[in-house]
């Protein structure tokens, strides 16, 4: 039996209908920016395996590193232990982040990485005696499947059967010119009305919901007006963090610094899950107390993983390598470059970059995940390229390490995507 035939037997995957989608794609290597099929076929990771693969599959100078880290210590329980790579991983962690951060707090994944984040804020107010339960976030944002990440999340999409059970969460629009001095009103309106805790947000750019974006000098505003009545900002960076924006952190464009910082995705590189929520010394400071009550209790069995941390260690090593950087701008060019040649396309709505990220709008109408989706999808599987559009949004999220002539495939699977649609 093939792998596709087996895995029909017993897998359940992920934001799948298995009635009318059963068949999964076997992948069998990946090495770099490419995936190599069970068929025998090649695909250019266009999307670095939702934005973990930064620095290319099996990274040779990570790939070492990690091995080196599982013959020396693979797992310890991180509560009331301690070692080496995690404490590395703090202190170069707090060396690229905003200048405020000075606490690191590990988990598993981008969606628990959100979930400390909103119990941190919530348990910051009560461990000062002040009950707050409400949280803002923006609309359409997304910032996980668990159930304070998701609360927080505005695509129905993903939460529908679980409404009624959310924790209280005040939706304002993303701010752009036309729009801003009434989400200012109406944040000042949620703030006044109700006990807001904190302010969730994806920095500049919204992953999930098809690469929205929007203006620095618009959220320093908002940021600015929590800050003013106490409410604790938390910036999910699970998919702009480690250089996507042009920056080490999307938070770096911005003047008004987050309180808490939540990071996945491209922490490891790829290489095995692990999860950071960073935070100020004064949200640290408010869990200090004699009472162990006002302690943090949350836990994961794998937080602070011994190889997990060396994996993430040896991409920031990367990150601020030349050469890295080098592709960064590389890319970034290339993306201006492309866009400049298929702007103006009549089948192209709108374009959108935000360093290594871009994105168009298909100048059609169709579901999220509906037959037309799919589609395109093969379209571009078909064209050995692996992009995973978001309805009619196309992106590309490269790894740094692709190289120029792969970029160029990915970009003439774009425009022959034209002509089909």
């Amino acid at each position: 039996m093939t792998l596709k035939e087996r895995d029909k037997k017993h897998l359940w995957h992920p934001l799948t209908q298995h009635k009318i989608h059963p068949e999964a794609l076997p992948i069998v290597k990946a090495k770099g920016a490419i995936l190599f099929g069970e068929d025998g076929k090649e695909y250019i990771d266009g999307i670095a395996s939702w934005y973990t693969a930064m620095f290319g599959h099996c990274n040779d100078f990570i790939l070492n590193k990690v091995q080196e880290q599982m013959q020396q210590l693979d797992q310890i329980v991180f509560a009331g232990f301690t070692h080496e790579p995690a404490i590395r991983l703090s202190e170069e962690l707090i060396k690229i982040l905003p200048d405020n951060q000075q606490k690191i707090f590990f988990s598993d994944n981008g969606s628990t990485a959100n979930e400390v984040g909103i119990k941190m804020a919530l348990q910051y107010h009560f461990n000062k005696g002040e009950k707050r339960n409400t949280i803002i976030a923006f609309e359409d944002g997304f910032h996980g499947d668990t159930f304070g990440a998701m609360s927080a999340s505005g695509l129905s999409v993903y939460n529908g059967p679980f409404e009624d059970f959310f924790i209280d969460v005040k939706r304002i629009a993303t701010p752009n010119s036309e729009n801003i001095d009434s989400v200012l009103e109406q944040l000042q309106q949620i703030i006044k009305n109700n006990k807001v805790a904190a302010f969730i947000y994806e920095p500049l750019v919204q992953g999930a919901n098809a690469m929205h974006m929007f203006e620095a000098k618009y959220l320093d505003q908002i940021l600015r007006i929590c800050k003013e009545h106490s409410v604790i900002t938390i910036a999910d960076e699970v998919m702009t963090g480690f250089g996507k924006t042009g920056s080490y952190f999307a938070s770096d464009h911005l003047q008004e610094k987050p309180d808490i910082i939540s990071m996945s995705k491209a922490l490891t590189a790829g290489f095995v899950p692990m999860a950071v929520t960073s935070c100020t010394q004064n949200i640290y400071n408010a869990f200090l107390d004699d009472s162990v009550g006002k302690a943090f209790f949350h836990a994961h069995t794998y937080s602070a993983n011994p190889i997990a941390c060396s994996a993430s260690l040896a991409a920031i090593e990367l990150l601020k390598t030349e050469e890295i950087q080098n592709n960064i701008q590389r890319v970034i060019a290339s993306h201006k470059n492309f866009n400049d040649k298929i702007k103006n396309h009549p089948k192209i709505k709108t374009t959108r970059q935000k360093g290594v990220i871009y994105a168009l709008d298909l100048n059609i109408k169709m579901d999220r995940y509906g037959k037309k989706r799919y589609e395109i999808f093969n379209h571009f599987i078909n064209k050995g390229v692996f992009l995973r559009p978001l309805g009619n949004t196309v992106y590309i999220q490269a790894p740094y390490a692709v190289t120029q002539e792969q970029l160029e495939k990915i970009y003439d699977s774009i425009i022959d995507l034209l002509d089909f649609v």
